[in-house]
């Protein structure tokens, strides 16, 4: 199992689909569509899309006058009904587009990875007893402290500690 260290590695330019004429034609590179047409597509996690105009590779998309959506969410989708005639497109479609992705790759299911943590803890405890008797003409108190017991262990991984209460009681009378 190997993970390039930079955590995504970059495709070949990616061209599946041609753009298709009419209202509800298009170019259609999306990560669905790249599923469907190329299998197996072996991407967990698109981190990184680059995006160009085949016949313009040179050119941003953003400088070719035509609505393209190009994201990591979905990849490269343009529609002709989006279209304005106008700029270096002088019809209102979608040119082909080609796309490039930087993507983690999906392990196989053998290759796995796990962490487990250990924490160490330490406890200190200090135990107080104050004790009141009462009588009618005396009251007596005495109070007993006994010395700190320190405790060190290991919290298997899953196991949480959480704070230690105290509870007071009000000294009951007789």
């Amino acid at each position: 199992c190997t993970v390039p260290p930079e955590g995504c590695t970059w495709t070949d330019w990616i061209d599946e689909s041609y753009p298709e004429f009419g209202s509800n034609g298009g170019d259609d590179e999306t990560f669905e569509s790249i599923q469907i047409n190329r299998p197996p597509w072996n991407c967990a996690k698109v981190e990184n899309i680059s995006c160009r105009a085949e016949k313009y590779p040179d050119i941003p998309i953003s400088d070719l006058g035509q609505k393209v959506e190009c994201n990591v969410n979905t990849g490269l989708l343009c529609k002709n009904e989006d279209q304005k005639p106008g700029g270096i497109i002088p019809m209102p479609v979608c040119i082909n587009y080609q796309i490039k992705v930087c993507c983690v790759p999906e392990l196989p299911p053998w290759c796995t990875t796990s962490t487990t943590t250990t924490t160490k803890h330490s406890t200190t405890t200090e135990l107080t007893i104050t004790t009141t008797t009462s009588t009618p003409y005396t009251t007596t108190t005495t109070t007993t402290t006994l010395p700190p017991t320190s405790t060190t262990g290991t919290t298997p991984p899953g196991t949480t500690t959480g704070p230690v209460s105290t509870t007071t009681l009000p000294p009951t009378s007789t």
